[in-house]
């Protein structure tokens, strides 16, 4: 493993049950950089992503997943976000009775260990939802209930901004958003970039959330495997000719 990967899965091979959904994907995120997962529907984005976090519903059948120089295929996925893997949910769940403000407080302290002072984890999450153009009022909220799509989204970029993951994991965070609230949560995005200088691992059908990122490196994914990489260049050839010369017969 190269001194600078971060995450680093080769020959990985996994599905849900008897079916097989990844056929020996092998994939590099280095230390800093933004990569793009592309595909069409049912191609193995999500199922990558997933896996990546360690989620029971995916079984590991092949291949290893190594971060940060450590063999996670096997851990659990709070072990994974400690070690600080992030994935946001396409469908953010409703958890009615717990606040957003004291549902990323208690994730902080999960991931740090230690205790944090209200007044400090408060001036904290002001400065990032005034980054999310996010009213004061949502920190006392329950998490995700009665949120908008929008708003879920919003909040999924805020746990982001404040949990300073090695690795983010976006899958369609931008889908089913209007063109300011792309603008926004891409915003976002760059901001956790430049405050914390970590990975990006973005799974998406909208080119436009990348508009305030630098892209290193493009995956196109098909049939759960790899078909191309590239770089920021693949993302204009897809939006220009969809995904028909690696499926041979469009999204599916």
């Amino acid at each position: 493993m190269h001194e600078m990967d971060l995450l680093k899965i080769e020959n990985l091979t996994a599905g849900i049950e008897e079916k097989e959904l990844l056929h020996g994907v092998s994939l590099t995120v280095g230390s800093g950089e933004t990569h793009v997962l592309m595909g069409p529907n049912g191609a193995g984005k999500s199922t990558l992503g997933y896996t990546v976090m360690g989620s029971p519903e995916y079984t590991v059948t092949g291949g290893t997943i190594r971060f940060d120089g450590a063999d996670i295929t096997r851990e659990s996925p709070d072990k994974r976000a400690k070690r600080g893997i992030f994935l946001s949910f396409q469908n953010p769940v409703e958890i009615p009775g717990l606040s957003l403000s004291d549902f990323i407080r208690n994730a902080m302290e999960q991931i740090t260990g230690q205790r944090l002072k209200l007044w400090d984890f408060k001036k904290q999450l002001r400065a990032a939802m005034d980054v999310l153009h996010m009213d004061a009022a949502y920190a006392d909220r329950d998490l995700n209930a009665g949120f908008s799509g929008g708003e879920k989204k919003k909040a999924e970029i805020l746990q982001l901004l404040m949990l300073k993951p090695k690795l983010a994991i976006l899958d369609e965070t931008d889908s089913g958003l209007d063109v300011d609230a792309v603008k926004t949560v891409s915003a976002g995005i760059a901001a956790y970039r430049e405050t914390c200088g970590g990975s990006l691992l973005i799974i998406t059908h909208n080119s436009k959330i990348l508009d305030a990122l630098t892209v290193d490196r493009t995956h196109i994914i098909a049939d759960g495997r790899i078909v191309k990489e590239g770089g920021a260049e693949l993302i204009a050839e897809i939006n220009r000719s969809g995904f028909d010369a690696y499926t041979g017969k469009g999204a599916v």
